[in-house]
């Protein structure tokens, strides 16, 4: 991670240590580097001039508050799926002019509340979408701009649970259909027809796949252009992996999409709309945790940490892979099945990981968290959301308390029946 660094032998994040932020407050807990993330949007940002374009930040990559301020401040717009994400954009001081509102099962209440603040786009992901909409704009006295999402059955190449361009997947209008549906949506009095949307997946390391979906829709907006509908947005979605594993700067990756981009599409009148979550917010982010117990088994050791898989879930749902480090900075190694204290052997970060030699009491952080960390976090087992911390520079503040064990408790009320 980029901003990361020893320093006096201690792991810091930008120029606060992060021992120091523990003495403070107890592990686990997430902490992120507004500089990463701010650094990043840039990457994308000065590596675009050559297109007219606007950047959409994914809010369901980590929808703390501070981050989507963070954010905001910088220019950024914002790419929502619920009500909630939504209303946390909007809180946040995105400006509704800049948020597109995505996700699948856009519901009655989600879509006259959206329509009542007049956001950019509203990405229709069905015909069934469309007549709704319509419908409820027209009782709103509003007209919907929208971009239809085109599933361009183009296998992405990523985990078969985060793949969503393939015709087997349930996201979007066929490829086949689009013409026709169009078609059907220029008659409606109460849309307007501004823009093609596309996202084939998350966590794609290989550009090809996006080279070819974003070739086969710049062929359909000429091809609707024939048929005499006119498209001013391309959203290409969102879905740039990160190297989790053998890392290299996430700046070049960017750098190399962005590139991309501007090869393709450098000669579209359209203004290019995108969607980036994981590639902006995931590097910026570290789970620090403390190692409880050091067991030895018959055929491994296990570190016991006081992180586990409700806080980050990602290793257990999609066997992912994350660098852990020591704080403090070590020359021997050894070998390790790291895991938490949920009551489950899927609650596990590594298996046969080798790494600093450690002891019980010890410090680690898991590396590159920013992303689908604490917004896929539960209180499984009645544990405790964890604290977020935002450093930067030499500062730090929490953006996220831990809940009390009384607070989690009196969400539940007992039934009229009972005493």
């Amino acid at each position: 991670m980029k901003h990361t660094a020893y320093k006096n032998e201690q792991l810091h994040l930008e120029n606060i240590s992060l021992e120091e932020i523990a003495k403070e407050i107890q592990t686990p807990f997430y902490c992120y580097s507004q500089t990463s993330i701010e650094q990043a949007y840039l990457s994308y940002k000065d590596n675009l001039k050559e297109l007219n374009f606007m950047i959409c930040y994914a809010v369901k990559a980590n929808t703390n508050q501070a981050v989507i301020k963070t954010l905001a401040d910088v220019g950024a717009g914002a790419d929502v799926v619920s009500e909630g994400e939504l209303r946390r954009a909007l809180k946040a001081g995105v400006p509704a002019e800049k948020i597109v509102y995505s996700g699948v099962a856009k519901t009655k209440h989600e879509i006259i509340f959206a329509l009542g603040k007049n956001i950019f786009q509203f990405n229709v992901e069905s015909e069934n979408e469309l007549e709704l909409l319509n419908k409820l704009a027209k009782q709103s006295n509003k007209v919907a701009a929208i971009a239809f999402r085109i599933n361009p059955d183009i296998d992405a190449n990523t985990h078969e649970k985060i793949s969503t361009g393939k015709a087997e997947n349930k996201f979007g209008i066929p490829i086949s259909k689009a013409r026709e549906i169009y078609a059907r949506a220029a008659k409606l009095s109460n849309i307007k027809i501004q823009g093609v949307d596309v996202h084939i997946g998350s966590q794609l390391t290989d550009l090809e796949p996006f080279k070819k979906t974003f070739e086969r829709i710049k062929l359909l907006v000429s091809e609707l252009d024939d048929d005499g509908i006119k498209i001013d947005v391309i959203d290409v979605g969102g879905g740039l992996g990160v190297n989790y594993e053998n890392k290299k700067d996430i700046s070049h990756g960017i750098e190399d999409y962005c590139k991309m981009l501007v090869e393709i599409f450098s000669t579209s009148h359209c203004k290019i709309l995108l969607e980036p979550g994981r590639s902006i917010v995931a590097d910026s982010g570290l789970l620090v945790s403390k190692v409880v117990y050091k067991k030895q088994g018959e055929e491994r050791t296990f570190l016991i940490i006081d992180a586990a898989m409700n806080d980050l879930l990602r290793p257990s749902m999609y066997d992912a892979y994350h660098d852990i480090y020591s704080i403090t900075k070590k020359h021997q190694t050894e070998t390790y099945d790291v895991v938490g204290p949920v009551c489950e052997t899927g609650d596990t970060f590594a298996r046969n990981r080798t790494m600093a030699k450690m002891d019980e009491g010890d410090l680690l952080v898991i590396a590159s968290v920013g992303a689908y960390g604490s917004v896929m976090s539960s209180t499984y087992n009645t544990r405790l959301l964890i604290p977020e911390i935002l450093v930067k520079n030499d500062q730090y503040s929490i953006i996220k308390a831990r809940r009390t064990y009384e607070e989690l408790i009196d969400q539940d009320q007992l039934a009229n029946w009972q005493s």
